[in-house]
């Protein structure tokens, strides 16, 4: 039997990237999709090329996700993938001196905000059941010091955090409900594309964005799904709390140790 099989699951940031390579992990494993995404063209577009569900939703918004509970009132997975860094718009300032009040608080509206009403929405639709699983996607970034990058740095160690509150509320409640965060590193995505390009110079520049990291390359969208899959499902039945790191050995401490 497919490991989650029949399971109703929620995938958000589900459009591109790590939350479709989600989204077509749980289909391949038997599950019923529901792919979310602001972005509705290309949500869309996603969930008819895999064969799921779409559903709209700014992780934002408050009354999003009660329009989301509203249709899907009873789930057995959520994934709180969806996130941004701060520079989708391009170079901005995002050093602990120099970031905008505005820039913090839009950073952390969708990544802070959105992993608490999620999981809040998920113990909510997983209570009845009694049973069920968050997957939060946090970040190498979540555990160590990002000076470029603040807001980002902080919401992901924020995420971290919450999952582990979480974990111990649903524990304390009597309910089998686990939530665990996964810390990804350099997973190759279309956002490296602006600094990889496409010319003969691209296989050095990779080479030089992964240079601290043991294994010497990218992690695949791929990799941190199967990740997911072990969290949503019955293999994982004893964890909740926890961190998994997935950065190719970055931090094992090579890239701090001498030699």
């Amino acid at each position: 039997m497919a490991k989650l099989d029949d399971m109703l699951c929620v995938v958000t940031g589900g459009a591109r990237g790590i939350g479709k390579a989600v989204c077509e992990a749980f289909l391949a494993e038997g599950a019923r999709v529901v792919l979310t995404d602001i972005d509705e063209e290309e949500g869309r577009k996603a969930a008819d090329a895999l064969g799921c569900t779409f559903h709209r939703l700014d992780v934002a918004s408050e009354a999003k996700w009660d329009a989301l509970a509203a249709a899907f009132p009873a789930i057995d997975v959520l994934v709180n993938n969806a996130g941004i860094t701060g520079f989708e718009d391009g170079p901005a300032a995002h050093d602990p001196e120099n970031a905008s009040l505005a820039e913090w608080h839009r950073v952390h509206a969708v990544n802070t905000d959105g992993c608490f009403l999620g999981c809040r929405y998920a113990l909510r639709a997983m209570r009845a059941k009694g049973t069920g699983s968050i997957v939060n996607m946090s970040s190498r970034s979540g555990l160590v010091g990002i000076p470029g990058a603040a807001a980002y740095a902080a919401s992901k160690a924020a995420i971290r955090n919450h999952s582990k509150s979480v974990a111990l509320y649903a524990a304390q409640q009597g309910l089998a409900i686990r939530c665990n965060s996964i810390h990804p590193a350099a997973i190759l995505t279309d956002i490296w594309e602006p600094m990889l390009g496409d010319g003969p110079d691209r296989d050095a520049k990779m080479a030089a964005l992964v240079a601290d990291t043991p294994l010497k390359r990218f992690g695949t969208v791929a990799e941190v799904a199967a990740l997911c899959v072990y969290l949503a499902s019955t293999d994982s039945g004893y964890m909740t709390g926890a961190e998994l790191t997935l950065d190719g050995g970055l931090l094992a401490g090579s890239a701090a140790s001498p030699g």
